[in-house]
């Protein structure tokens, strides 16, 4: 990948992490102590059952090696703005699901590379094993997301209406340069696309769907209210692609890679409608009854 292309990545994310931060205060990570459980629920299924998941994905439908790694690297990730706001639609605990994005965040700071370094090894043969750069991940990750994290919640509490005003136009940006770095990434991997697609598309869609159902069960198993359960299912279910991408490209330097979580990213928003549909519904049902 040449060099204004890995520029526009990382600064593509690191704009994305700091229209994050503009929706974050301290509160939402102090949010975590008062909703201990709610949280831990969120917090297990995410860096411990997302990952295993994947792993055992994997070894059930015994896809490639580029692909095995790719997923690998989109279920080190936490889950990104995107999983907020299909929380937001399906009228679910969007604090919650801001605090999980927040806090998970930072933690798979440590937890990325070393889930990363475990997929290559795992699924690379010798021949072509190469080490995931452990630090340099680590670096990166502070650059791509707690500093950027960290300069939207200061523009939030010393600007304010500054940091109102930029939401929803930061969002769309969001959006589009997401789709503009699926777009390169399947202009680059073009001559491959289609096999791509074919070793991808079950096991994302196997990875998306059954995350979000073990998310929602795991709520319910918990005794969590319906609005927990339904934000940890999105939580668990909308992975930040964007970042799965930057590790592979800019990281590895392995585009190849970033197929996985390019398909992923495009299935996520469809398969989320259904959980939207059933929080309205659930919604509705609930101010009826107190209107009754």
């Amino acid at each position: 990948m040449d060099t204004l292309s890995t520029i526009f990545l990382i600064g593509a994310l690191f704009i994305i992490m700091t229209g994050m931060g503009l929706s974050l205060t301290l509160n939402d990570f102090k949010r975590v102590l008062k909703f201990p459980l709610a949280f831990f629920t969120g917090f297990v299924n995410q860096i411990v059952f997302l990952p295993l998941i994947a792993y055992l994905l994997i070894q059930f439908l015994n896809v490639n090696a580029t692909v095995a790694i790719g997923i690998m690297i989109l279920a080190a990730c936490p889950g990104g703005a995107t999983s907020n706001l299909l929380t937001h639609l399906a009228k679910g605990d969007t604090a919650l699901s801001v605090s999980l994005t927040a806090v998970n965040s930072l933690i798979t700071i440590i937890t990325i590379p070393l889930i990363v370094n475990f997929g290559l090894s795992e699924f690379m043969s010798e021949s072509t094993r190469i080490n995931a750069p452990v630090g340099n991940i680590m670096t990166s990750l502070v650059i791509i997301i707690a500093i950027p994290l960290i300069l939207g919640m200061l523009i939030k509490k010393f600007a304010p209406n500054f940091a109102l005003k930029m939401d929803k136009p930061v969002r769309i940006a969001s959006a589009l340069v997401l789709f503009l770095v699926i777009v390169g990434i399947l202009v680059k991997e073009r001559d491959q696309i289609v096999e791509y697609f074919e070793n991808a598309l079950v096991i994302t869609l196997g990875l998306n769907i059954t995350t979000m159902l073990i998310g929602f069960l795991s709520a319910k198993i918990m005794r969590l209210n319906f609005k927990q359960a339904l934000s940890i299912c999105l939580e668990s279910g909308n992975q930040n692609g964007t970042l799965a991408i930057n590790i592979a490209v800019v990281s590895l330097a392995r585009p190849d890679f970033a197929m996985a979580a390019a398909v992923y990213s495009l299935i996520m928003y469809p398969t989320a409608i259904l959980p939207i549909l059933i929080g309205n519904k659930q919604a509705k049902k609930e101010k009826e009854i107190k209107m009754a």
